[in-house]
């Protein structure tokens, strides 16, 4: 894991000269694709795929790619998407990633375009929704994509696209994501200097960037609780041992894991349980509780601490009750912290204020959601910044935010998603940035 550079702060990178200019050929590609991206992110949203179920999705990008010339890889990780774009000068690798995948949500949202998509995921009947906005991210690389290549008789070097299936996660006994992306050979034969990525963000307002150098999102990692008892009447519980009474005490005390036994005052942390499953019928005690959640956190000695005090909770919280409790958790698993290597993020600052200005680029606080992203940059430099996605008059701070069956997302953050990426690309490929 990257070192924890939490001292390396934007407050002195906006200190930067920077005569911001934006490039006048972002500015006429980003006019003359903004309905298509629009388009394109209306149309995934109104079909969206889970993780590693991506097909449609796919095929409508690689479609894309072949009309401009290109030729995509297809089917890799799945249902992943990689095209090169060689342009007409030498130059550096640079590559660009946009996820694609949606989640078991249902949409509340009332927009003509709302998903009617159902399914089943994990024995339960549920909607699907882009619920965390893949579908703009899908739909900028695509707007990117052509403008490079209606330009690439001049531009320098390559640029690899990178359209990533199960970003959410691969579903139970299945593999996905970045990591099979760069298992396959994804930096194979094709090592860029650098890449970057976008996420549009509910608690930043429309019109805005944020980004951090250094660690930005935290690191994810599932865990499983199997809590067993012994099966009785309802009436009688007496008569056995009752797993559910003993999975909700170790929710609860689960939660001072964290409060009384981390110090949350050197680096923030999180213990979450989201699912609980036990039992059939309401007067029968059953015999087993099963529980999944997830750890963030930042640092990787605290990590194995947090995990080490989990188990000791589990294990004694079900002992109290007279059930037993395992805790089952892969710690090579999960994503790593997302980090922004501090140098590139320093040389490529004056590009996201010559798209939006200065004074709209702002330091994001340490944000505990996770990213795979990190994996690719943990293989080379990596930038990834959110695009605000909350609509002018509502407060991000309230917004629904990412995941929620409410999350709304203002189609004014796809235009500046699309001219910030392109402007990166684009200076980062000419070996310049804005006042250099």
């Amino acid at each position: 894991m990257r070192p924890m550079i939490l001292a390396t702060t934007l407050a002195a990178l906006f200190a930067l000269p920077a005569a911001a200019q934006q490039r006048p050929e972002v500015g006429r590609a980003a006019d003359a694709l903004r309905e298509a991206v629009i388009g394109w992110r209306r149309d995934f949203h109104q079909h969206p795929e889970l993780s590693n179920r991506e097909q449609r999705t796919a095929a409508k990008v690689a479609e894309h790619l072949r009309s401009l010339g290109l030729q995509p890889q297809t089917g890799i990780a799945h249902h992943g998407v990689v095209a090169i774009i060689k342009g007409g000068k030498p130059g550096p690798r640079l590559a660009l990633r946009a996820d694609m995948d949606a989640l078991p949500v249902t949409e509340q949202v009332d927009v003509p375009f709302a998903s009617k998509a159902t399914t089943t995921f994990n024995g339960q009947d549920t909607g699907v929704m882009h619920a965390c906005g893949h579908d703009a991210h899908t739909a900028i690389l695509m707007g990117v994509a052509q403008a490079l290549v209606d330009m690439k008789d001049t531009l320098p070097g390559e640029v690899m696209l990178v359209f990533q299936p199960a970003e959410e996660g691969a579903p139970p006994g299945e593999d996905g994501g970045a990591q099979l992306l760069l298992e396959q050979g994804l930096f194979a034969d094709f090592k860029p200097e650098a890449v970057f990525g976008l996420h549009v963000f509910s608690t930043v307002p429309v019109g805005s960037i944020a980004l951090r150098a250094g660690p930005l999102m935290a690191a994810s990692d599932r865990f499983d609780i199997h809590v067993t008892g012994r099966q009785t009447h309802g009436s009688r519980p007496w008569g056995g041992i009752d797993p559910v009474v003993a999975g909700a005490g170790i929710v609860n005390t689960l939660q001072t894991v964290v409060s009384r036994r981390t110090d949350i005052a050197r680096l923030p942390a999180v213990v979450t349980v989201g699912v609980i499953r036990g039992g059939i019928r309401y007067n029968i005690i059953p015999d087993a509780v099963e529980m999944q959640g997830t750890l963030r956190t930042f640092d990787d000695g605290m990590r194995r601490a947090i995990i080490d005090d989990m188990r000791n909770v589990i294990e004694h919280s079900a002992a109290a009750q007279g059930a037993t409790a395992r805790l089952d958790l892969d710690e090579d698993a999960g994503n790593p912290v997302t980090y922004n290597d501090p140098a590139l993020t320093a040389r490529m600052l004056p590009s996201l204020h010559a798209v939006v200005g200065e004074d709209k680029v702002s330091e994001s606080p340490l944000q505990m959601g996770a990213e795979d992203f990190s994996l690719y940059a943990r293989q080379v430099p990596g930038l990834i910044f959110f695009v605000g996605s909350t609509a002018a008059g509502i407060d991000p701070a309230t917004a629904p935010s990412n995941h929620s069956p409410l999350f709304h997302l203002d189609e004014g953050s796809l235009d500046v998603g699309l001219r910030a990426l392109l402007q990166l690309t684009l200076d980062f490929q000419a070996g310049t940035t804005p006042g250099a």
